[in-house]
């Protein structure tokens, strides 16, 4: 479950645009539709691909690539972008459960430095506009774990909702924590819910940093596992620190051909350590494999890659599942 989101990813000459708004590198900035088109204007006429978009939209179509049966819960508007949304998951193999709403639908710029390094910005539209009384145990029937993105944390009705319904529904309820800063504003709420309902959490270092207030990885590893079954914490190129029932090991990278852009790492990452998760597959194939999706996807721009790209990685997988190849 996430923000129904379209993509349009622009790539920088350099970070001038960043410091002219204001927009912290790598961070994920809500904006109106009138400061998104501003920002917008300012970087018209350089090059950009758009594409289906949004935190858990990107996890969940991975992980129907890998070939795992998946849902998507979100909310779009009455308009050609939601029926593209919808229609790309249907054409996926992602069985939607997609509202529809006043607003238009949500887009967002993702501003790509020349390192790769990413800077979003939302305006969630009518993504926006999905709440907790749509929430039922219907959208969870047949399913084992519902994925939470972390940016929805910003409606706490909704989020908590879900995770409530799904944890009484008998799934496992993950979450990605998204972004340092919605972390740092939502910080009080994200515990409590983490405590009640999340069996499973992603972050990097600097989101894991600010839920816990520790700067070393492994000691922010420790504090979280002990709120939740599974904890995975990533940490750039070391690769990431595993904790689950006491155990904690790192896997490491697999190393990108080239670091074109980091859209959608996190995402992917999650989607191979999920898909080794419903596999039954150990803690370090979980790992390798997250680190192999998330290292073909750093290799393009945007979260859109070919046909070779996803024979690669199934070649790959298949050699982490004999134990022949791991980080």
């Amino acid at each position: 479950m996430g923000n129904a989101l379209t993509d349009m990813l622009v790539n920088l000459r350099n970070d001038n645009v960043l410091a002219d708004f204001g927009l912290p590198r790598g961070s994920m900035n809500l904006v109106d539709s009138r400061q998104q088109k501003e920002i917008s204007r300012s970087v018209a006429g350089l090059p950009y691909t758009l594409s289906l978009g949004g935190s858990a939209a990107n996890t969940i179509r991975a992980l129907a690539r890998l070939g795992t049966p998946t849902g998507f819960v979100g909310k779009v508007g009455i308009d050609s972008t939601g029926d593209f949304f919808e229609s790309a998951l249907v054409n996926l193999g992602v069985k939607p459960f997609v509202f529809r709403g006043e607003e238009h639908s949500g887009r967002c710029l993702a501003l790509v430095s020349p390192d790769g390094e990413r800077t979003l910005v939302t305006f969630l539209g009518a993504a926006l506009e999905l709440s907790a009384p749509e929430i039922t145990t219907r959208l969870f029937e047949g399913f084992d774990c519902l994925y939470l993105e972390g940016y929805l944390v910003q409606n706490h009705s909704l989020i908590r909702r879900a995770a409530q319904v799904a944890h009484d529904a008998g799934l496992k309820v993950a979450i990605d924590l998204a972004s340092f800063n919605v972390v740092a504003e939502n910080l009080e709420f994200l515990q409590g819910l983490v405590s009640d309902y999340i069996d499973i959490l992603f972050a990097n270092e600097y989101e894991a940093q600010a839920f816990t207030g520790l700067e070393e990885p492994l000691r922010a590893l420790e504090a979280i596992a002990s709120l939740c079954e599974l904890v995975v914490v990533k940490t750039g190129i070391k690769g990431a620190l595993i904790a689950r029932d006491g155990e904690v090991i790192e896997v490491g990278i697999m190393q990108a051909a080239k670091r074109v852009d980091t859209t959608g790492a996190g995402d992917f990452y999650a989607a191979g350590f999920l898909y080794g998760l419903c596999e039954g597959l150990t803690l370090r194939q979980c790992g390798t494999i997250g680190a192999i999706v998330a290292g073909k996807v750093i290799e393009v721009v945007g979260t859109t890659f070919g046909e070779e790209a996803w024979g690669e990685i199934a070649r790959l997988v298949e050699r982490v599942k004999t134990e022949k190849y791991l980080f």
